[in-house]
């Protein structure tokens, strides 16, 4: 999959890839995600990520994780040689998994599941990695299927809700999100709360920051107040704001680190 969103530094990455998830389970997962890194002995490599505003559920050779949705950037340093395969939820994934997102939020939580772990843990030990990478996603999807129900109307409801905040731009408020689904404002946020563990409105502003850092980092000649007009800011000063924020740095500053 070519979307290199929540990724700040893609050039700085490991063998890294996403899976799209099959169509039967696209209601519960957007994709798998696989990163492989081999650092040389006594080095690191600090990965920073602005994640989606979602759970992931993460597989190592250590054990199975579920890793709550975050309020800010993150960065993790990578050392030897290792892997990962994660999943990230769609709302009612989430659901079916959790029953109160919020409570992870910012957390790593160990979660129960030895076959998931014994069965990815067999797949990423062939030999080669392409196929070791393809078998660990085929095995993820065979275990969801058995594990993580399918959504009701109230979780299809939620993935609606972030569907539309992740592929219009124009979306900034949570009146919008409202009108969109035929719903009250406090209807939409305890959506959020209940299959997402953020409210709304950090849900609108981590895709559209997400974009942001997107398109500056693909793009140096394009103007910082253009990117903001573009994406529902009000001004570059709200846009560069909200860069502070979260990521600790200015746009142009962002632009210069990777």
């Amino acid at each position: 999959m070519d979307d290199s969103r929540g990724i700040l530094r893609p050039a700085r990455l490991p063998t890294f890839h996403r899976v799209a998830a099959p169509d039967d389970l696209a209601d519960r997962v957007r994709w798998f995600w696989i990163p492989r890194w081999h650092i040389a002995p006594g080095r690191s490599s600090r990965q920073h990520v602005l994640p989606f505003p979602a759970c992931n559920l993460v597989v190592d050779r250590d054990g199975v994780t579920l890793s709550g949705p975050t309020t800010g950037a993150s960065h993790r340093d990578l050392t030897s040689t290792g892997w990962a395969v994660g999943a990230l939820l769609r709302p009612a994934g989430v659901a079916a998994l959790h029953p109160a997102p919020h409570e992870v939020r910012d957390l790593e939580t160990p979660f129960k599941a030895p076959q998931l772990h014994a069965a990815v843990l067999a797949a990423m030990a062939t030999d080669d990695e392409a196929e070791g990478d393809a078998q660990a996603a085929a095995a993820y999807a065979a275990w969801t299927r058995t594990r993580v129900a399918a959504p009701d109307e109230q979780g299809l409801l939620a993935n609606r809700m972030e569907d539309l905040v992740a592929s219009d731009p124009e979306v900034v408020r949570v009146e919008q999100v409202a009108e969109h689904l035929a719903l009250s404002v406090r209807a939409v946020q305890r959506l959020a709360h209940r299959y997402v563990g953020v409210p709304p409105l950090a849900i609108i502003r981590r895709y559209r920051l997400q974009e942001a850092a997107r398109r500056l980092r693909e793009d140096p000649s394009l103007p910082v107040a253009r990117v903001a007009a573009e994406l529902g800011y009000a001004d570059h000063a709200h846009l560069t704001r909200d860069f502070r924020q979260v990521l600790g740095m200015a746009p142009q500053a962002y632009r210069r680190s990777d």
